[in-house]
């Protein structure tokens, strides 16, 4: 991740309008999260700081969390600190990972100190130390000891020390000279590993940012750099310097074509070309709030959802293979016809046939050219005998044929359920979701029926989306909405949409007796392609029809429906744009 020295200067700088500010409440939500929340000129504030190994950050924060009943030690601890205390600076030593935040605050003698909180974001180091007017350590979130650390300590009593630092560069204030000079001295490597040996506080996927745009895309060398590609490189750190001094920065998540969070920057990012999707967010703490809460949120419903995907894969692959089991002896039904011919040339036959014969050569009469087949006899039989067992392989083909024609097609509408539900699934985005589509696999057997008597939570509304030409558009969240959505919900003119051929929720354009513009239609269409299983293809046919042409057949299960009268847009899943419709 890039939460480097740089990134921080850039969350510094936002955080300037907390000083000033008088601490109001502090909560502890995890055991290395605090979020303290500081009253400010410009109204309240929250600010999160988290020493989690992976996700240690610092920044104003908008979401809401939910907070333990009895508050932790380190929670009191810090109450007592800065209760009532005003943010007076907030420092950072070059582009150190670390900032320091300064409250003045009135201890228990009444006296008027500054208590420090150092925010340490530096990974699997990550800490929160509250550090008193005499520059000791009062206790951190996480206390480090002789085992853990032999080099830097913390522990209550102990004067407080900077993490340990190389010579490096600030590139904020370094001159070009300074930089070709270390440069040439560090050992040859590639330029971008070199390059974050010259510079504190940059990240990997910064020092590759300023190699793509000095060598337009080719690979370099620290040792073999010169003319125009250390012009180039020179002025990419120069115009990254301008940036964060002059606050023009360009906050940016990136993700690849699953929608999967890779990774964030403060300035435009070109080295992954067309591989990855770039999001901008107009502010540090934003963005920090939406790629670690987007992050955390699809981990722990993953997470959640675990058993649920596998009992999903399991019942596919199962139900994948007694298909195919059923399909091989559909296949071996194909000889029914010649057991019945079989039949009827012995019976036509018997005087020439006598028990104890193994075989019968017969002539084909059914066949112009009357060629003679030799026919397997059991010896223990009469001819009347093995004429009815052949018979009797006939009828059990015709009946096996028509059951296992049935089975097959019941084999193939369960996978398309379990097909949907598993895409329902990877879009949940809740524990209600969650929690919706458990019960529905309850309802249709899948899952055991458990003793607990506590009711499920009411389900979530349909996704609520607003066209630019202002229709309503509703999709559901699991099967059995799908089925409330287009069969109760629905009225006669409204238009219904669905992925063609592929698993997907159901969309309702709600129109009031309207015709839709085709604008509508089409953004409809591209919600119906995201809210899928084809939202990463690059094209999704979706078919629409009026929903009072939307049955659904006698038996199907949840999700399923037939409809006619329909027409088919070929449609690019935008889920940016689906996004910008959402209703918030």
């Amino acid at each position: 991740m890039a939460l480097d020295g740089a990134f921080l200067y850039a969350v510094k700088n936002e955080l300037s309008v907390l000083i000033g500010g008088r601490v109001e409440k502090i909560h502890q939500p995890s055991r290395e999260e605090i979020i303290i929340s500081i009253r400010t000129r410009q109204g309240g504030k929250k600010l999160f700081i988290s020493a989690n190994a992976g996700s240690a950050r610092v920044h104003i924060t908008e979401l809401s969390v939910d907070n333990p009943q009895t508050p932790p030690m380190f929670c009191m601890l810090l109450r007592k600190r800065l209760g009532s205390g005003k943010l007076i600076d907030i420092r950072q030593d070059g582009l150190e990972r670390v900032l320091y935040l300064d409250f003045e605050c009135v201890n228990e003698l009444g006296d008027i100190v500054t208590v420090t909180l150092a925010c340490e974001i530096m990974g699997r180091c990550s800490n929160l130390i509250i550090i008193n007017e005499e520059g000791r350590v009062v206790d951190s979130i996480k206390r480090v000891d002789e085992e853990m650390s032999r080099e830097r300590m913390v522990l209550p009593g102990m004067k407080y020390t900077i993490p340990p630092r190389d010579d490096r560069l600030n590139f904020l204030s370094a001159t070009q000279e300074e930089i070709v000079s270390r440069l040439r001295e560090v050992n040859p490597s590639e330029l971008s590993k070199a390059l974050i040996r010259v510079f504190e506080g940059i990240s990997p996927v910064l020092a590759r940012e300023w190699t793509f745009f000095a060598g337009r895309g080719v690979h370099l060398e620290s040792d073999t750099i010169d003319g125009d590609q250390l012009d180039r490189l020179l002025f990419a750190i120069k115009r990254t310097a301008q940036q964060l001094n002059e606050g023009e920065c360009c906050f940016s998540a990136v993700s690849d074509k699953e929608g999967q969070l890779k990774d964030f920057s403060f300035i435009r990012l070109s080295q992954f070309g067309t591989l990855m999707y770039t999001k901008e967010i107009p502010t540090a703490s934003q963005l920090l709030d939406y790629f670690y809460s987007e992050r955390d949120r699809a981990s722990r419903t993953k997470q959640r959802a675990n058993d649920l995907f596998k009992l999903i894969i399991n019942l596919t692959e199962r139900t994948a293979r007694r298909t195919a089991n059923q399909r091989e002896e559909l296949s071996a039904c194909a000889e029914k016809e010649q057991h019945k011919l079989y039949g009827d040339l012995i019976s036509a036959n018997m005087y020439r046939i006598k028990k104890g014969d193994s075989v019968a050569v017969l002539e084909n009469f059914y066949d112009e050219s009357c060629p003679t087949i030799e026919i397997k006899l059991d010896v223990r039989k009469t001819p009347s005998q093995n004429a009815q067992y052949y018979y009797n392989e006939y009828k059990k083909s015709v009946t096996a044929e028509k059951k296992l024609a049935e089975q097959i097609e019941k084999g193939e509408e369960e996978m398309q359920y379990l097909d949907s539900v598993f895409d329902s699934l990877s879009r949940a985005s809740s524990e209600n979701d969650i929690i919706q589509l458990r019960l529905e696999l309850r309802q249709q057997g899948y899952i055991k029926t458990g003793g607990g008597k506590a009711k499920p939570p009411k389900a979530l509304p349909p996704v609520e989306y607003k066209s630019t030409d202002g229709f309503t558009i509703l999709v559901g969240r699991n099967n059995n909405q799908n089925d409330q959505l287009s069969l109760k919900f629905a009225e006669k003119s409204d238009m219904w949409l669905h992925t063609q051929l592929i698993t997907g929720s159901h969309v309702l354009i709600l129109t009031e007796g309207a015709e839709p513009p085709e604008k509508t239609i089409e953004q409809a269409a591209v919600i119906a392609a995201v809210n899928s299983s084809g939202c990463n293809s690059n094209l999704v046919p979706v078919d629409y029809c009026l929903a009072k042409f939307v049955k659904k057949p006698s038996g199907a299960k949840p999700g399923k429906v037939i409809f006619t009268n329909y027409k088919t847009a070929f449609v690019r899943p935008d889920k940016e744009l689906a996004e910008s419709l959402k209703v918030k």
